[in-house]
């Protein structure tokens, strides 16, 4: 049975591979190039890319494990998130969009540094360095959500996944750059949103009837439309995945590809390409995390997060079931390689932006990254639902302050800036050090908490207009 499921997940995956590889004919060999990909990109590309890297590994592994153990009402995460993110884009993406291509912008935390043209070169290293540190735990997430499908389906060892990914994302990363990154994302949205259709098909074709009523008798509550708790438990729930989704102008990694979209490209059809797979997708992922309960009973020796490699091997076809895994491994290796490209984009932008081999120093920077990330994929015992929350909230926590500020054209001092980006992770770390993650989703106090700061210094000089010149 393992040899047909070999086969076929070696012949997707190495299509996506190809895919990666021959980007290599419209590379440019140039800094931009690598980084952003000359900022030519089709609005069809941007768009099915960015909500790619935005999902992949989290949708498909944390998201369905979420709602096999938690039920209906964890559609409450993709009804906010998806708000949030919707409100996100209209607010900052043509600001973005309009300083990256003024200032020649190659990176994140030159984007900010450079928003109000006067360059903060403290503020840019500050950026880098946490772009850096949260992204290449990001990353470490990616690499374990690949490798835990790979475990169930071709019953490997979570290391062989891990190491086997890293070495294919190295090889086209280092040949094409964003643009590589870029393809293999469309081409693994399109595989995934193939693969989830036939996987729930499968699962309706088994002979289930009266779903609804079978799906309500599975424990009490699962099929609650709203979580359990009063008014304010809920309206903080929700809330907090709101602010989920806010925190997407945070996130490095899909900023740089809204930074990518070519000059003429409509952002409104970006918007459109990426909203409806964003939808459609997550409405396949919590149908299938739902059914999953009645395909697989909960047990205490059972990882709600292998639920859908599970039932791939249950339920589908080998061949099926090869291209199922094959596409759940792209689907992380080209969100971690965004990742890892974006935390380069830092390392030779912002943090040694002197570097007179800028190209040869972001590809050591890959291959370095890439390292430390398989050493926390392989050593840290958190799920991957966790991994990712953390890592994009306290992005979101340092950076969204910040970037709603500059967004209403506020000007504000360095120092400023410094601290709103400190404190930000330092209240979501904070907030989960004392368990009340439980009660809403890090990220909001910690991106309320920049917003407060400022809201301080605005007090503080209320009695005239803040004209307070950046430092250069």
């Amino acid at each position: 049975r393992y040899t047909v499921i070999y086969i076929s997940f070696i012949l997707v995956l190495g299509l996506f591979l190809i895919i990666g590889l021959f980007s290599f004919a419209k590379s440019k060999k140039t800094t931009e190039d690598y980084l952003l990909a000359g900022k030519s990109v089709p609005a069809i590309l941007v768009g099915l890319s960015a909500v790619a890297t935005n999902n992949s590994g989290f949708m498909f592994i944390g998201m369905i494990g979420l709602t096999y153990t938690m039920g209906l009402s964890s559609i409450w995460l993709m009804i906010g998130w998806v708000i949030g993110d919707f409100i996100a884009s209209m607010l900052a993406l043509r600001h973005i969009r309009r300083v990256s291509r003024k200032e020649n912008i190659h990176s994140f935390g030159s984007l900010l540094a450079h928003w109000h043209h006067h360059p903060l070169k403290k503020l840019k290293a500050l950026s880098g360095v946490l772009t850096l540190f949260f992204l290449t735990i990001y990353a470490a997430s990616q690499l374990l959500a690949g490798s835990k499908a790979a475990s169930v389906l071709l019953n490997w060892p979570i290391e062989y996944g891990v190491i086997i990914s890293a070495a294919i994302i190295l090889a086209y990363s280092l040949v094409g750059g964003i643009r590589a990154s870029i393809w293999t994302d469309v081409a693994q949205s399109i595989v995934m949103i193939i693969g989830m259709t036939l996987l729930l098909l499968s699962m309706l074709t088994q002979g289930e009837h009266m779903l609804i009523e079978k799906l309500s008798n599975v424990e009490p509550g699962y099929m609650n439309f709203f979580p359990e708790g009063n008014f304010i438990h809920i309206s903080l729930f929700i809330l907090g995945w709101l602010f989920g989704g806010i925190a997407i102008i945070g996130q490095p990694q899909i900023v740089i590809r809204f930074m990518t979209l070519d000059e003429k490209a409509s952002i409104n059809r970006m918007r459109f390409y990426y909203y409806s797979w964003f939808i459609l997708f997550y409405g396949l992922t919590i149908a299938v995390g739902l059914l999953s309960r009645l395909v697989i009973p909960e047990s205490s020796g059972f990882d709600p997060e292998l639920a859908l490699p599970t039932m791939a091997l249950a339920l589908m076809p080998e061949i099926l079931v090869g291209v199922m895994l094959a596409a759940m491994f792209a689907a992380t290796m080209s969100t971690a390689d965004s990742l890892i490209l974006a935390c380069s984009a830092s390392l030779t932008e912002d943090i040694f932006p002197r570097s007179k081999h800028t190209l040869k120093a972001a590809k050591f920077a890959t291959f370095f990254i890439l390292v430390i990330a398989v050493i926390i994929a392989l050593s840290n015992n958190k799920t991957v639902f966790s991994l990712v929350l953390d890592a994009w909230g306290m992005l979101g926590s340092a950076f969204v302050p910040l970037m709603i500020i500059y967004v209403f054209k506020q000007k504000i001092p360095e120092w400023l800036a410094i601290l709103m980006v400190i404190i930000g992770p330092c209240v979501f770390v904070i907030w989960n050090y004392f368990g009340l993650s439980s009660l809403i989703y890090s990220a909001t106090p910690g991106i309320l908490s920049g917003l407060v700061v400022f809201g301080i210094f605005h007090l503080i000089h209320r009695a005239s207009p803040i004209k307070t010149k950046l430092k250069t």
